[in-house]
């Protein structure tokens, strides 16, 4: 749209003539390639006429010019490039132009309303190497015509999409070819095809589709939900089909019957058969329909599915030349038939798409579209583009559900419009009066399809409305079936999917349902009118807590992937079970669920998900067992230290000790001081942490657990690590390894021989250190476990790095990271990312250094990860482009280790001194008053100046 004025603007729309027929000749990659040359010549004609482009999609090429005279010689040119272009064998391409003059509605990321779509409707009826234009831009080109360009007038002609008829002119220049046939309009073949009053929004891929489906078989049924835009879709293809049924096209519409005898009549008079003496009136029609070459478009035969099945069986035999085009929410079933779903319009994945790309979503231009009709001023912007997105999917692309909610701009705002579909079914009502009734409003739509189903049907569609994010068959006999005896849930699943009301992704494992968001708002409401919605929601709950607790149980080794991915599949299903308990006043529960997915919330990166299930279940579940209480706060103990609250963590940590002593819990005991031990080291405090972990050893050996143990004497290496006991470190790890070696935990014996390899790193063996870690990555890699092997990895590259082998180290780094973001492992993702800033950063790449840093730093920060801030704000210090910056973060980061408990690791203590020594240097007297700001500064505020630093010079050198 830039550089194009307000107002009265000439729209261009080229297409190729024949494309399915280029598409079977070349091949899909031969016709792509093909396709770009004849974009880029389009690009060229229209850029040396003033042109801009609107849109590139396939082999459509939307165009806009300030003046008719420009729109006109383009097109003269694009038709001679075309013409002498060396096309590859087989490829000669012949383009078909089509120009309209309007005034169109702008939103800001493109132009919509019908003067857009008339030029490609012109085009349509063009043949290929015309050039046609409206009466509209034949009015301006009045008085000025370009050298050598006439105008022959072609009357009156009646297109698709539009209300109106069109008065059409062609272009004739010596340049282009002449003598073409009439043009290829809905007045050219017999049909008795409605006029459409708003223009057709996207669906190129499947109108291609679907036509080329025609060429190759004679009975094409569309099927899906009631509004998912079957009917409109199936009328434009017969509108672009047209040309080749010389007998035409013929709608018959099928949604006002009440009887399966009527059908035949309904065909009969569409096409204005009448019944003859002698004869019923199915055998005349079958009589009439043998002798012709035409197309049945069989529209809505859903209720009427039997008798329609029987008929077009019977005009497939009897008929040779015809071919029908049926719609319906559930397959004819009859041999020959092509089964085509059609599926929601499309749909941005997020909210983080460009503003200016919004509109290449076809849910997106449709609402644009319809809602410019009721409020001309409206426009898409950075203030609304989030919620007209968040509309869009809610309404799960249903056009016409989209269509409901853009009429009520007319008198509500579009947060306001957003922000009551939760409530949707109330929402949109209000459809136009002429419609038919089921499409007046989305409620009597679905309403429709809900008639047409048998009582198992309804009782399992309602039932299911339980479910978030979709859900297994295992899930839906457990939640669905209680009280059904035949048809199993199985089978009454599929036929909800015939039925266009349920999802189905099939995969070779499984399959996975899922009901469209306002499918469940109804089965909602209709659960709730049966009065059986507080039950279905209890056995949700169950049916997930005992999910939940069978992967606590078997969450090990090569079982953990398996049960994260699943738990991860589940997760809106999780929160609606957790939920149900909460609002019930379930706190057992509530507590059972929460606890039993600890490891979920940890390696999934939900810790703060977790915590504020946990912390609810405490506070509602004062009845729950004291044992149950203890593991919740042993759980919380975790989930807090996991982010860096160590505060809250020690306080959890100490109140779950407490309970697991009074229940003599020896397991549990060793577990929390575990934690606290954990908590005591990352915090400096060598003296209290050797005790914990010694005390925490004591209880595991008491209960002869060996795991705990083994844990137990890893925990006590690390800090004799960390106090320069290398000896002592060693012994402790070897015993560790041993136990895992014994009781076969490998993944335990592979985290003993990564500390072994840290412990000859810290006293310099690089070579020793190397070989520990490659056999803690092999065990890792023999389990196919992949989280430890990105803890390998990122194991390597230190040593790497160490060497100052900058890409060995960047490419080990990365290849963690890439099996980080795989797990969804979302706190060793942000570990990575920093170390690869480190890396990047000793490399002297500061850009990229920055950049990982940011994300690293932007992730701890949704995590809560409070140490993980720390370490990302004092690297991102040493890029900042001033010293008063790096002072900064720095004091930042001071005074949130303080307030952590926090010390710097022995290891950094001699490079963090001098790099603050060389800023104290630079800044003089400047450097107490800036640290002093810095640690009384927001931190909030700090973390956004760091999120949008651009590095520049690296700071003063240390020393």
């Amino acid at each position: 749209m830039s550089g194009l004025p307000s107002g009265t603007i000439t729209f261009l729309f080229a297409d190729v003539e024949g494309s399915t027929d280029l598409v079977q000749r070349l091949g899909d990659e031969g016709y792509a390639g093909v396709l770009r040359e004849y974009q880029q010549a389009c690009r060229r004609a229209v850029d040396a006429h003033h042109g801009h482009e609107v849109d590139t999609e396939g082999d459509g090429y939307f165009a806009a010019f300030a003046r008719a005279t420009d729109a006109v010689q383009a097109a003269i040119a694009m038709q001679a490039a075309f013409r002498t272009h060396r096309w590859p064998p087989g490829a000669m391409l012949k383009v078909r132009v089509g120009m309209h003059t309007g005034e169109p509605i702008a939103t800001g990321t493109g132009y919509v309303g019908m003067d857009v779509h008339r030029a490609a409707r012109i085009s349509a009826a063009a043949w290929g190497g015309q050039v046609l234009l409206s009466h509209a831009t034949r009015a301006l080109l009045s008085q000025s015509l370009p050298p050598d360009v006439s105008l022959l007038d072609l009357g009156q002609h009646r297109l698709k999409d539009l209300q109106e008829a069109e008065h059409l002119y062609q272009v004739i220049h010596p340049d282009l070819p002449q003598g073409f046939s009439p043009p290829r309009s809905l007045s050219a073949r017999p049909n008795n095809l409605p006029i459409q009053l708003t223009s057709f929004i996207g669906r190129e891929r499947e109108m291609g589709t679907i036509e080329r489906d025609l060429s190759a078989h004679r009975l094409v049924t569309l099927v899906g939900f009631g509004g998912v835009g079957k009917t409109r879709l199936a009328l434009q293809v017969a509108a672009d089909v047209l040309e080749r049924f010389p007998d035409g096209v013929w709608l018959v519409e099928l949604d006002a019957l009440s009887d399966d005898a009527l059908v035949p009549q309904a065909v009969a008079s569409a096409m204005g058969v009448r019944e003859e003496s002698g004869r019923n009136l199915a055998e005349t029609l079958l009589a009439f329909l043998r002798s012709r070459t035409l197309l049945l478009v069989l529209d809505n035969c859903e209720h009427v599915i039997q008798a329609s099945a029987r008929l077009a069986y019977t005009i497939l035999r009897q008929a040779a030349s015809v071919r029908i085009l049926a719609t319906s929410r559930e397959p004819l079933g009859i041999t020959g038939e092509i089964v085509r779903p059609v599926s929601p319009l499309s749909l941005p994945d997020g909210l983080r798409v460009p503003l200016d790309r919004l509109t290449d979503f076809e849910a997106v231009r449709l609402f644009m579209e319809r809602a410019a009709m009721a409020r001309p001023e409206l426009r898409l912007t950075p203030e609304n583009g989030s919620a007209i997105v968040g509309i869009a999917q809610r309404l799960g692309g249903i056009p016409l559900a989209i269509e409901l909610a853009a009429a009520r701009v007319k008198s509500l705002s579009i947060t306001e419009v957003s922000t009551r579909l939760d409530d949707a079914l109330r929402l949109l009502t209000g459809g136009a009066r002429t419609a038919v009734p089921r499409h007046q409003t989305l409620k009597a739509a679905i309403d429709w399809s809900h008639g047409l189903l048998s009582d198992a049907e309804r009782i399992v569609l309602r039932r299911a409305a339980v479910f978030r994010g979709g859900f297994a068959l295992e899930a839906a006999a457990a939640v669905c079936g209680e009280g059904l005896t035949e048809p199993g849930v199985p089978e009454i699943l599929w036929a909800l999917v015939e039925k266009s009301l349920l999802l189905a992704d099939v995969h070779a494992d499984a399959s996975r349902y899922r009901l469209l968001d306002i499918i469940r708002q109804y089965g909602q409401a209709k659960a709730d009118e049966a009065g059986e919605w507080p039950a279905v929601l209890d056995r949700h709950l169950l049916f997930f807590l005992s999910m939940a607790q069978q992967a606590a149980r078997e969450m090990r080794g090569l079982q953990e992937q398996r049960w994260l991915d699943r738990l991860e599949l589940e997760h809106d299903n999780l929160s609606a079970a957790l939920e149900r308990a909460q609002s019930a006043g379930y706190g057992e529960r509530l507590l059972e669920l929460a606890g039993a997915l600890e490891r979920f919330w940890l390696i999934r990166g939900y810790a703060s998900e977790g915590r504020q299930w946990l912390e609810a279940g405490l506070k509602g579940g004062g009845g729950a067992p004291e044992a149950l209480r203890a593991r919740g706060l042993a759980t919380l103990a975790q989930l807090s230290y996991s982010q860096g609250d160590y505060d809250h963590a020690a306080a959890y940590g100490a109140q779950g000790l407490d309970l697991y002593r009074a229940l003599a819990d020896h397991q549990g005991i060793a577990r929390c001081l575990a934690a606290l031990g954990n908590i005591a080291y990352q915090r400096g405090d060598y003296a209290a942490a050797w005790a914990l972990h010694s005390e925490s050893l004591t209880e595991a050996r008491a209960t002869g657990a060996a795991y705990e143990s083994a844990a137990a004497l890893l925990n006590l290496a690390i800090v004799a690590d960390h106090q320069g006991e290398f000896d002592r470190a060693t012994a402790l790890c070897r015993e560790s390894l041993q136990i895992f070696h014994r009781e076969g935990e490998m993944r335990g014996a592979a985290g003993a021989l990564n500390l072994l390899g840290v412990l000859a790193a810290d006293q310099g063996d690089s070579a020793q250190a190397e070989e520990r870690f490659q056999e803690s990555l092999a065990i890792h890699r023999q389990m196919g476990d992949k989280r430890g092997i990105a803890a390998g990895l990122n194991s390597l590259a230190s040593v790497a790095l160490a060497r100052e082998d900058f890409t060995t180290a960047q490419a080990l780094y990365g290849e963690s990271l890439a099996l980080r973001r795989e797990l969804g492992h979302a706190a060793g993702v942000a570990e990575s990312l920093s170390n690869l800033g480190l890396a990047a950063y000793r490399a002297g790449d500061d850009p990229s250094a920055t950049t990982f840093l940011q994300e690293s730093l932007q992730l701890r920060v949704t995590l809560g990860d409070k140490a993980g801030i720390v370490r990302c704000l004092e690297r991102l210090a040493r890029l900042a482009p001033a010293p008063a910056a790096a002072i900064r973060f720095l004091g930042a980061a001071s005074k949130l280790r303080e307030d952590l408990g926090l010390p710097l690791p022995p290891s950094d203590i001699a490079e963090y001194t001098q790099h603050l020594d060389a800023l104290r240097t630079a800044m003089e007297s400047a450097f107490l008053r800036l640290w002093d700001a810095a640690r009384a500064a927001p931190l909030e505020e700090v973390i956004t100046d760091a999120l949008s630093l651009r590095s520049g010079s690296k700071q003063p050198a240390p020393g």
